[in-house]
């Protein structure tokens, strides 16, 4: 998988597929929560040997052909997490300990900037950068970024 990249998607063929407006799918695919199964799939079926998690509940998204373990995240309006998804929601908190788990567990993360769509940028993001980041005080307290300083500042060091 190259360490960048773009997908791309037409939005009027899809609405009309879906039978329903370019707003509706727009209003879903820009939602992380919804895109994420989408976006995942075609990582798999466009990329030879990548194979889907067994279950949604398997710590990572998607494993490499040579076994490595992704997690797949998307950079919404909001900005992008890497602390593990049980961490993150109402009523939950940041632990710097199954932060350093995760990390430990996988090879690294696959962002997608949804904010875009219909063209997506994807960022392959080795697990060295995020623990540089992170020690380095360069991710919020929650192991979150804002999307502009995604961009501006971290994806440069890509």
């Amino acid at each position: 998988m190259l360490p960048r990249f773009t997908m791309t998607w037409d939005a009027e063929e899809l609405a009309r597929a879906f039978k329903v407006s370019v707003e509706d799918i727009r209003e879903y695919l820009t939602d992380g929560r919804r895109v994420s199964f989408i976006i995942e799939r075609r990582l798999k079926w466009e990329h030879e040997g990548w194979q889907l998690a067994p279950s949604e509940g398997a710590g990572y998204d998607l494993q490499a052909p040579d076994g490595g373990l992704w997690e797949v995240r998307s950079i919404t309006s909001g900005g992008v997490y890497f602390n593990p998804s049980n961490q993150v929601g109402s009523g939950r908190a940041f632990g710097e300990a199954g932060f350093l788990a995760k990390l430990a567990n996988i090879k690294g993360f696959i962002l997608s900037d949804i904010v875009g769509f219909p063209e997506v940028d994807i960022f392959v993001v080795p697990v060295e950068h995020v623990v540089r980041w992170y020690r380095g005080g360069m991710l919020g307290a929650n192991a979150r970024v804002s999307r502009r300083v995604f961009l501006d500042r971290l994806a440069p060091q890509l």
